[in-house]
């Protein structure tokens, strides 16, 4: 926010205070950026036919596990029948209870995932997946990274269901378009 032009910013309420949001809320502040505060059941609307639904956190932000990871926006963009789940950074604690609130619907179904925390084995769950049921799953991690991100078993649970993988340390940048008709995945580096 301190390079880009920003005219608005989307967020959460946090439950704990830290350096980095008090930062964030000076930029905010300082350069007049307008700020949404959103929670589970709102909606943000972009244009016709172009809206994010946001599924999670709720107000209360029940999950006291890691809670910043597990109160990150989970968010569903949809454009006619195209959807794309954003989980940022949630873990199984909170796919649990996400599974639970939505299970009943098709809220959760979505043609892309953006796979949670990197493709961490704390997150994307065999029973999340299920009731996702991506068709493509993007998982932004940086290649040969500490952390052994993502993690095989994750890899495997994606192939299971027959998701096509695109990852940022094998791809590099992804490129999506939709119309009506078809999507385009473009991807900038071949492997």
């Amino acid at each position: 926010m301190k390079e880009l032009k920003v005219e608005k910013v989307i967020i959460s309420k946090q439950k704990e205070n830290s350096v980095n949001l008090q930062e964030f809320s000076e930029i905010v502040k300082d350069k007049g950026i307008k700020l949404q505060l959103v929670k589970a059941g709102d909606t943000v609307n972009f244009e016709n036919n172009l809206y994010m639904d946001i599924l999670w956190p709720t107000e209360k932000l029940e999950v006291d596990e890691n809670v910043l990871n597990n109160n990150s926006i989970v968010s569903k963009l949809v454009y006619k029948n195209f959807s794309m789940l954003f989980t940022g950074d949630i873990e199984e604690i909170a796919e649990k209870e996400i599974v639970k609130r939505y299970y009943n619907s098709d809220m959760l179904k979505s043609t892309v995932l953006k796979v949670a925390h990197h493709g961490s084995k704390t997150s994307s769950t065999q029973e999340f997946l299920e009731v996702v049921k991506p068709r493509y799953a993007l998982i932004g991690v940086g290649k040969n990274n500490n952390f052994g991100h993502p993690n095989d078993i994750i890899i495997k649970s994606l192939n299971d269901i027959n998701c096509k993988i695109y990852r940022t340390d094998k791809h590099g940048e992804i490129n999506i378009k939709v119309n009506v008709n078809n999507i385009k995945i473009k991807k900038y580096i071949s492997n």
